[in-house]
């Protein structure tokens, strides 16, 4: 009986473990917004395993209408939020998405994001992974000025 359960457990573990992405994501968040707010956006940090680059090349989540990959830039002075194609991570590398530099925009809010709620996102890849993540939402305080879009 007990090896019938090893086996058992070792044939559901396996298929998990097997299942692990190329990328993977360290502390995502999702910044909490005021009510009636449209937009907000996804912060974590990328991790590459592998020795080739990859690239982040899409998200999707049910709680926008749309959702971007973007980046700030400095334009005369002015800080400008754009939306980029990829988010690059080096071969074995890690890239920051972080605010003021490389973020997930949530265009159209379909709900309010309140502090402590979680949110799911799927992340697609470059080399075709796709990963599902749950992140919490939180408070960020964010002391940039002159920020235009």
């Amino acid at each position: 009986m007990k090896k019938w359960l090893t086996a058992l457990i070792f044939a559901l573990i396996t298929p998990l473990a097997m299942a692990a992405t190329s990328v993977d994501v360290v502390q995502p968040y999702a910044r909490a917004v005021p009510p009636g707010q449209t937009n907000s956006a996804i912060f974590m940090r990328l991790k590459n395993n592998s020795a080739v680059p990859i690239s982040l090349i899409n998200a999707k989540s049910g709680v926008a209408e749309a959702v971007e990959l973007h980046t700030h830039t400095m334009d005369q002075g002015v800080m400008k939020m754009r939306q980029v194609s990829e988010i690059k991570i080096a071969g074995n590398g890690m890239t920051h998405l972080k605010p003021g530099g490389y973020h997930i925009m949530l265009i159209g809010l379909r709900q309010n994001l309140f502090e402590g709620q979680k949110i799911s996102v799927k992340l697609y890849f470059s080399n075709g992974e796709m990963s599902v993540v749950e992140l919490p939402v939180k408070k960020v305080m964010v002391g940039m000025k002159k920020m235009s879009h």
